[in-house]
């Protein structure tokens, strides 16, 4: 149990362009999503860029980026102003700025979404509050802009003619 700890590094870049790496000890050493690679406790201030992989907590104030292909949690407590990139995304708490989610976004009861928000899922409980964009999409992914759209086909009811005019 103890002596089992693994060891996970977050990168984080500061506005400054300084690195930082934390190395983040977790008792388990099972990654389901469950496992909480690094926390950003109550009261902490962090502005710069995050980019890791696993499952973050935040319930603190950031100011940033955050990437991950992970996991992201927000508490109730957390204030986030980011551009934020993630598989998985679960909020109690305020964000305001631009959020692409791979897989879903579930927005839970007390939580404030302030922005753009792009993931092919989305759930929101009861008072949430949404004041923003959403674009829904199976699979978050980019046309291409000379991509055209083609008909399949066109039904017409019986005993209907078509007008050509």
């Amino acid at each position: 149990m103890w002596g089992q700890e693994k060891k996970e590094e977050v990168t984080l870049t500061e506005q400054e362009g300084e690195k930082v790496t934390m190395v983040v000890a977790t008792s388990s050493i099972s990654d389901k999503p469950e496992d909480i690679s690094a926390f950003v406790g109550k009261g902490v201030e962090f502005k710069g860029t995050i980019s890791y992989s696993g499952t973050v907590r935040i319930d603190g104030y950031l100011d940033g980026e955050i990437h991950t292909d992970g996991m992201l949690l927000i508490g109730e407590d957390a204030v986030i102003q980011a551009k934020i990139t993630a598989g998985t995304i679960v909020s109690k708490g305020k964000i305001t700025g631009e959020v692409v989610a791979k897989e879903c976004i579930k927005l839970r009861a007390p939580a404030v979404m302030n922005g753009s928000v792009k993931t092919p899922v989305l759930s929101m409980e009861d008072g949430v509050l949404f004041n923003g964009a959403l674009e829904m999409a199976h699979g978050v992914r980019e046309l291409p802009r000379d991509a055209s759209l083609h008909p399949v086909g066109i039904s017409m009811a019986p005993g209907l003619k078509r007008a050509n005019g």
